[in-house]
């Protein structure tokens, strides 16, 4: 049981290369290596019920960057519908991840990265950078968290939530913008890599084999190759018919 705990904790903890390389041959395993995994990137913390939300989050935010890296810079004062200001423009979008995601977890979560949440130049890749080096201290703080902390109450504007609660639904409402952003993509004629999945880009539907294809293998990956231009993975591009759940053709 304890072997099964230290290794399910290893898999929230453990850099992505780790878990993965857990799995080789010769590499460890739940009984051999799992307590010396869980030293190395957990400092003593047990897991807790709400781990599963620490991961959310750690993918999200892998998720909000992809998406900002397939725009351009010339995409940034688009807005859904032009003309129209009640549509945020995709700059926008990006001020407002990085100005509510700070505000909340400041206020709502007590939790402060003690830095500006804007970048100083407001373009595509600096908002990149901006945002992963503050949600990255997030994370690091979310991971030594026990299990009360998620438990406790908090402010949530003007009603009374759990900690649990407000991290919810800061991923959802996170979730919400990013498929915003997401259908200005498509608007602007862009192809879209995998978020969850396959798109119609990567090949169409998940029961048509169609694979998932990700801009780029990790967050380090992003960042250098955007740094230069942009190294995105291809993609092979859409299928002959829409993409439908509907029998026969779109």
């Amino acid at each position: 049981m304890l072997a099964s705990s230290v290794w399910s904790r290893f898999f929230v903890c453990a850099p992505r290369n780790w878990r993965e390389s857990a799995f080789l041959p010769g590499r460890l395993t739940p009984t051999t290596g799992g307590a010396k995994i869980h030293r190395k990137f957990c400092r003593g913390r047990f897991p807790v019920r709400y781990d599963f939300l620490v991961e959310t989050y750690a993918t999200e935010r892998v998720k909000v960057v992809s998406v900002w890296s397939q725009f351009r810079d010339e995409d940034l004062p688009v807005r859904p519908r032009a003309g129209d200001p009640r549509g945020r423009s995709v700059r926008e979008q990006m001020v407002h991840q990085c100005v509510s995601e700070d505000l909340w977890f400041r206020t709502m979560l007590g939790i402060d990265v003690g830095a500006p949440p804007l970048p100083a130049q407001e373009t595509r890749l600096e908002f990149i950078r901006r945002y992963v080096q503050d949600s990255g201290k997030r994370l690091e703080a979310l991971r030594q968290k026990q299990e009360s902390w998620f438990e406790e109450g908090t402010k949530f504007f003007d009603v009374a939530r759990s900690r649990a609660w407000v991290l919810t639904r800061r991923l959802t409402h996170t979730s919400h913008h990013r498929g915003q952003q997401m259908a200005v993509l498509r608007i602007l004629g862009g192809s879209l890599h995998s978020n969850y999945g396959p798109t119609a880009d990567t090949g169409g539907l998940m029961q048509n084999h169609a694979p998932t294809i990700y801009a780029y293998a990790g967050l380090e990956a992003l960042l250098e190759g955007e740094a230069h231009g942009g190294a995105k993975t291809s993609l092979p591009g859409p299928p002959p018919t829409a993409v439908t759940e509907r029998p026969g053709p779109g």
